[in-house]
């Protein structure tokens, strides 16, 4: 073992590794972007900032007032009423973005003061198990309050108020009916953006644009033969994934015709700012870092894992300006809440922003380098 020729293979290494951007990208930069992320995702968890939304059909009776009172005094939740139906609270709550609900049904002051049985229900959602939590246990600790004051009448002591629980958009939907447009999401950002970063860099170092150029073909024409082919890949992968789903895990999401317009503008946005981010990049590796830089903020921040309504509220106004976002919220609307002037809204964003990206794209890709 020779110290010296350790010692000039160790310089070796080091130099290439410090010119190699992906390399340095995963080892360095990539961690301080996944604990800054996952730190501003649950900086609010366990600090008492979680909204309660409260449908009180109590018409604000005393004893109802005093019950939300109690729980805004636990500091865990802040009571904010609302004055929607208790039969359409749990979609309100779902296209609204809100995780958490409460309903004080009608008669709940009158039959708390007669020891008669009364029940208030929580909605929770499962994809927000923290702020679910966290509301159900302030509730369930002022209910146990309330029936230690009221237990005992005509001397029997029984509890009086009970809590039941539904889900936001309806009390079928489980974890993996929420997850599965998240995922197909997650489908659609990452394999077009990181198929046309590597080819359109990789293209036009090694001299294959230039061939392309000596043919009929147009620069628009082979983003467009791109675009489609990942639109078909996505109506494949949407199919496997929501195939799997339903006959494994018993997920029951909606299919229909609103899914179609998001499978098709999801990949055309996205075909198209991999190709952009190629075609101002000079080497591959120059390519490699901008696609991860702009794609994995955009897997965590845009509802793809995590409920964006859990966010602090500087983070949710980030996640409202990422495409991404509002292709998995499209989703969400059409196969959860059937929410069409939302998805309309959603699907016009991002046709918008993929049109614009579309036009950018062919304007600043060349066959040849100047």
């Amino acid at each position: 073992m020779n110290g010296r020729r350790i010692g000039a293979d160790l310089a070796v290494v080091y130099r290439t590794y410090t010119r190699n951007p992906i390399a340095l990208f995963f080892s360095l930069i990539f961690p301080i972007i996944l604990i800054g992320l996952f730190g501003l995702i649950f900086s609010t968890i366990g600090t008492g900032t979680t909204t309660l939304y409260v449908v009180n059909d109590d018409h604000g009776s005393p004893t109802s007032v005093a019950f939300l009172s109690a729980l805004n005094n636990t500091t865990v939740v802040k009571v904010a009423t609302v004055n929607v139906s208790a039969a359409s609270f749990g979609a309100w709550l779902g296209d609204h973005d809100d995780p958490v609900g409460l309903v004080i049904p009608d008669g709940f002051g009158a039959n708390y003061s007669a020891g008669h049985p009364v029940n208030v229900t929580v909605y929770t959602d499962p994809q927000d198990a923290a702020s679910s939590g966290e509301v159900l246990g302030a509730v369930n600790g002022v209910v146990s309050q309330f029936n230690l004051e009221a237990a005992c009448h005509g001397g029997t002591c029984t509890p009086v108020v009970g809590v039941l629980t539904s889900q936001v958009g309806s009390p079928s939907y489980s974890t993996i009916d929420y997850l599965i447009p998240g995922l197909i999401g997650f489908s659609i950002l990452t394999s077009p953006m990181f198929s046309l970063v590597d080819i359109s860099s990789t293209y036009r170092k090694e001299g294959i644009f230039r061939e392309l150029s000596l043919t009929p073909l147009t620069r628009g024409e082979w983003l467009s033969a791109r675009i489609v082919w990942y639109v078909l890949l996505t109506f494949v992968s949407a199919a496997i994934v929501i195939g799997f789903g339903a006959g494994v895990f018993s997920a029951h999401v909606k299919l229909n015709l609103g899914l179609v317009p998001f499978l098709v503008v999801g990949p055309f946005f996205f075909v198209s700012l991999g190709m952009l981010c190629g075609s101002v990049s000079k080497t591959p590796e120059t390519a490699a870092l901008i696609g991860n830089v702009l794609t994995f903020p955009m897997m965590f921040l845009s509802g793809t894992f995590f409920t964006v309504s859990s966010f602090p509220p500087g983070l949710q106004t980030v996640a409202h300006l990422l495409p991404l976002y509002y292709v998995i919220d499209g989703m969400n609307q059409v196969m959860l809440f059937s929410n069409t002037t939302r998805a309309l809204t959603d699907l016009a964003i991002v046709l918008v922003a993929s049109v614009v990206t579309f036009l950018l794209a062919v304007r600043l890709f060349r066959w040849r380098d100047e």
